[in-house]
């Protein structure tokens, strides 16, 4: 009997082991894409809620009406960088616009003349932070830092604050969510990542894009790796050729408007 015992309670230790590794590598998945468990609102919902709002309430169509069209949205993160100049290029040449949320330590203090370039082409100038601490670990006050600041910086730059923020690794709460719309920040999560920060194959950031991407899709990039730029073109040329129209964040949701302190995706 001692041994049947001994090899049940072996069994047992390793079904334990096992939930725990499951566990685990949920978690760590949950980290690494950022999923929310909050409510989030879809840019079609944000469309289809502006259909009674009155004029003065409704955004810019821009050149296209998503409500018609296959829209997605081409979104970077954590730049400026060094490599930022070639992006603008490539979307310059390729006529897309695209949004980007931008860091301030270390991006928007160096690279400030990019940021201007960025509002100056038709981009959207939004914020990553200050410093790409995750906001739901952080003390209140040092929260509002890490969001005050790019506001700052950036409406020094372009003479205006960006309405939009992407929080670090998608983490936010309902206090961020507070703190957002006190400063007059939406907050933009994504429907798609290559997880370029885990490869610098380009053809395989390409390859993860092109296969998630559905209409109304926002795209997570981050130009300051070195594999995902020169993955863009093939990006932004797969996906015209399967009938998508690349647009900034607002105009994804025209005729509605991003609310402060909502969290969209």
């Amino acid at each position: 009997m001692p041994p049947t015992i001994n090899k049940t309670k072996s069994r047992t230790a390793r079904v334990r082991t096992a939930a725990l590794a499951l566990a685990t590598a949920a978690a760590a998945s949950l980290a690494l894409t950022g999923c929310t468990q909050l409510d989030t609102t879809s840019p079609s919902t944000v469309r289809k809620d502006a259909a009674d709002a009155k004029p003065k309430d409704q955004g810019k169509f821009g050149t296209v009406d998503c409500r018609k069209a296959k829209c997605v949205a081409l979104t970077f993160d954590a730049g400026p960088s060094e490599n930022t100049p070639r992006l603008l290029k490539i979307l310059k040449e390729k006529k897309v616009p695209a949004t980007f949320f931008t860091l301030g330590k270390n991006h928007v203090a160096k690279y400030p003349e990019l940021v201007k370039q960025m509002d100056r082409e038709g981009h959207e100038v939004a914020s990553h932070t200050w410093s790409h601490k995750i906001l739901t670990k952080i003390k209140p006050e040092e929260a509002r830092k890490e969001l005050e600041r790019p506001n700052e910086a950036i409406e020094k730059l372009i003479g205006k604050k960006p309405t939009l923020m992407r929080p670090p690794q998608g983490r936010t709460n309902d206090d961020v969510n507070k703190l957002s719309k006190e400063l007059g920040l939406a907050e933009v999560l994504w429907t798609v990542t290559a997880k370029d920060y885990t490869t610098n194959d380009s053809k395989l950031i390409q390859k993860r894009v092109v296969d998630q991407t559905k209409r109304d899709g926002i795209i997570l990039l981050h130009d300051i790796y070195k594999g995902t730029v020169p993955a863009v073109p093939g990006v932004i040329d797969e996906l015209k050729a399967r009938g998508y129209v690349f647009v900034t964040v607002p105009q994804l949701l025209a005729p509605g408007k991003a609310e402060a302190g909502k969290v969209y995706r």
